[in-house]
């Protein structure tokens, strides 16, 4: 396992720029030697910011695809859609002109479109240039919830799938996530995290204990090189 490295910044919009600017040089690393790069985003409140700050950034977008960690079983028009979030605060400027590949199909359930979702994400292939992720203060990341039907799947380092489907346990609607392979592989692999809850969740996490009650501990013990890394402000 490999200790993660912690960034810690005086205010939320110090955080976003200083993430925003490392995703950026990563992007464009990968342009500069690939051709293309990739990039895996999670949803939710916290990465709008940071999200602002990356779209302004003046990197060949066309060359750049951009997909969600996961995403809730809801269309781009329900206030709940991480995809519409994404298009409101990083598909926007500059980045408008990156590919955007959706973990969402119009199905009454994720199940029902599972192959096809799968065989999506196995064309864009492991190792993405950059993943983000966030963090509840339950200890999921991703749409790996704790003890939530799916997780196994999800979790699974030996997976030859690309998406699971998770239902979590709260009653909202069901999820389809990225698997463990596809973010753990990442070039560069940042949790970003905001206000002291998260960070005693996240302390918390980093303590012995089973990973189904804490799935980001599945990731924060895997052994990587570079190490993860944690973004944090209060």
């Amino acid at each position: 396992m490999s200790e993660p490295v912690f960034h810690r910044y005086e205010t939320r919009e110090a955080l976003a720029e200083a993430l925003a600017s490392g995703v950026a040089a990563v992007l464009a690393g990968a342009i500069a030697t690939e051709g293309t790069a990739r990039l895996a985003v999670s949803g939710g409140s916290t990465p709008k910011l940071f999200f602002e700050k990356l779209a302004a950034t003046e990197i060949d977008w066309h060359a750049v695809t951009i997909t969600l960690v996961d995403e809730r079983w809801v269309p781009e028009s329900h206030t709940r859609s991480n995809a519409a979030m994404l298009r409101d605060h990083l598909l926007t400027g500059p980045a408008a002109a990156a590919q955007f590949v959706p973990l969402y199909e119009p199905s009454e359930i994720p199940e029902e479109v599972f192959d096809r979702l799968n065989d999506r994400f196995h064309r864009i292939g492991h190792g993405f240039d950059a993943a983000i992720l966030g963090m509840g203060t339950d200890g999921h990341t991703a749409s790996w919830f704790p003890h939530a039907p799916g997780l196994t799947e999800s979790l699974d380092p030996q997976t030859e799938n690309s998406v699971a489907i998770v239902h979590p346990n709260d009653g909202y609607e069901a999820r389809a996530t990225l698997t463990f392979p596809m973010i753990i592989d990442a070039r560069f692999l940042a949790l970003h995290i905001e206000g002291e809850d998260k960070l005693r969740s996240f302390e918390a996490a980093k303590a012995e204990g089973p990973v189904e009650a804490m799935p980001v501990r599945a990731v924060l013990r895997a052994d990587r090189d570079p190490p993860f890394a944690v973004f944090w402000a209060p």
